[in-house]
């Protein structure tokens, strides 16, 4: 049995990833979905997080996702994403300032709140992303 899996990852302005791996875990929007090698078809639609790909070469490469979707079909794992930033795009400093603006707002109707979940959910995956290309360098 392949011990591999294809996985690329575009956004409408690049590609960012093209490369084999061994495994990906990948923020739908329900959660993390964990993508293994021969795994069964699926499409899943994104949320923010973040993307982890561990490589065939033993390294795991990280990136925040905003949206898109992910298509694992014959082996080949597939993401589109509306945005991906990989962790030399984004300091903790301005992470952290991401997160004060959105704690400071105040939501007062459904759509205000699920806004600022959204921009919580988008300030802390971004935190935790430049975690780690701190402890990557």
């Amino acid at each position: 049995m392949e011990q591999t899996f294809h996985c690329s990852l575009l956004t409408p302005q690049e590609q960012l990833l093209d490369e084999p791996a061994t495994y990906a875990s990948v923020p739908a929007w329900d959660g993390l979905v964990g993508i293994a090698p021969q795994r069964a078809p699926l499409l899943a639609k994104l949320g923010d997080g973040l993307l982890r790909v561990d490589l065939a070469n033993g390294q795991s490469r990280w990136f925040f996702i905003g949206g898109g979707f992910a298509q694992m079909l014959d082996n080949r794992l597939s993401i589109l994403a509306e945005r991906a930033t990989p962790p030399g795009q984004v300091s903790a400093e301005e992470a952290q300032a991401s997160l004060r603006e959105a704690e400071a707002v105040i939501a007062t109707t459904d759509e205000q709140v699920q806004k600022k979940q959204r921009q919580l959910a988008q300030a802390r995956a971004l935190i935790a992303l430049a975690d780690h290309a701190d402890s990557a360098a």
